[in-house]
């Protein structure tokens, strides 16, 4: 099969590898139909991260047909249209009996290599899955649109550890596609004001566009005294942060209101700095979010009948043959590119 290989960091080559084989009674072979480039790929794309060690097969957010099917695979079957978790849990630790499937002691991600482990992902024709990550589509959704189930399963579950009530005030740190599909789940769920705040001016334009009531760059000038304007006084309960550096979890805590909650999406930096009194005389819950643990179905539901339209985050599709071309673009922060498609 053709894939797109990292075989050193910043270079892709796209070439011949072996079609992966079914070993597992309940292993699915997926013939790769759609495969979105994740920020956290653009991210290893230098080796910043440690978690993208070359050579490396990347990507995790994907849909395609199922080409075949283990022995023991009982809900899938050949033509079956799917799309799957970024996760491949293992189903018996105590964390998966939980249902906390995200937090699993032997979790692999697709598209990884790491030192504990490597597993190739998604950028290729074929990729082999477990059956119990899988999901089936509904007919009315493509696969460009299902393979933007993954970031919005991510967006849903950064809420769903701190959801707001009916008329909270909320704020949104970093309008990338996690942050503005944050923006996007947020806007039903809320009547109280929705802020963004973002340092570029066409990413706050496209969060006005996304639910967003206000956007501001967080750092203009009296920002804290036209939040506490907007929510007469009262400040933001929650806020989720969806960039993973020290400055914007900062902007994060300097908004949320006394006793409120930032949850902590964004993953780009191992390490940050962290203004310790003001989050332990404030108050101030700190929630880490990590991927998904069950958001698939009602995102997919919520895409297929239109309530969270994802049309407009996809800036290009591309054929995977080009992957290089738009690692690189979105590397270097070319033509304000939020999520880039490519089909195998």
């Amino acid at each position: 099969m053709k894939a797109l290989v990292m075989t050193e960091y910043k270079k892709l080559e796209y070439r011949d590898v072996p079609t992966p084989q079914l070993t597992s009674p309940t292993g699915v072979l997926v013939r790769i139909k759609a495969a979105a480039i994740c920020g956290s790929d653009v991210h290893g794309f230098d080796g910043s991260t440690g978690r993208r060690k070359p050579p490396v097969i990347m990507g995790h957010e994907a849909s395609g047909i199922i080409e075949e099917v283990g022995p023991l695979v009982k809900n899938f079957a050949k033509g079956d249209r799917v799309t799957f978790d970024s996760t491949i849990w293992c189903g018996s630790c105590s964390f998966c009996q939980q249902g906390k499937v995200n937090l699993c002691d032997n979790r692999r991600v697709l598209g990884v290599s790491c030192d504990e482990y490597k597993q190739d992902g998604i950028f290729a024709e074929f990729a082999l899955l477990e059956e119990r990550i899988l999901y089936k589509l509904p007919d009315n959704l493509d696969f460009i649109q299902a393979a933007m189930a993954e970031p919005a399963g991510v967006a849903a579950h950064a809420i769903s550890l701190a959801p707001p009530a009916l008329g909270e005030d909320v704020a949104v740190v970093g309008t990338g596609l996690i942050g503005l599909l944050i923006l996007k789940l947020l806007r039903p769920i809320t009547s109280g004001k929705i802020v963004a705040l973002e340092p570029d001016e066409a990413r706050r334009k496209k969060a006005l566009a996304c639910g967003a009531d206000y956007a501001f760059d967080p750092r203009e000038p009296g920002l804290l005294d036209k939040i506490a304007t907007i929510t007469d006084s009262g400040m933001l309960d929650k806020v989720y942060e969806a960039v993973g550096a020290t400055g914007p979890i900062n902007t994060a805590i300097e908004v949320v209101k006394k006793g409120g909650s930032v949850v902590l999406v964004g993953n780009v930096s191992p390490k940050v700095e962290l203004p310790l009194q003001k989050i332990v005389t404030r108050q101030i819950r700190l929630q880490g979010s990590c991927a998904i643990s069950g958001e698939y179905p009602t995102v997919i539901k919520l895409m297929a009948s239109g309530r969270l339209v994802v049309d407009d985050l996809i800036s290009k599709t591309a054929p995977l043959s080009e992957g290089q071309l738009w690692f690189d673009k979105l590397y270097n922060r070319e033509d304000n590119l939020l999520k880039v498609v490519l089909l195998p």
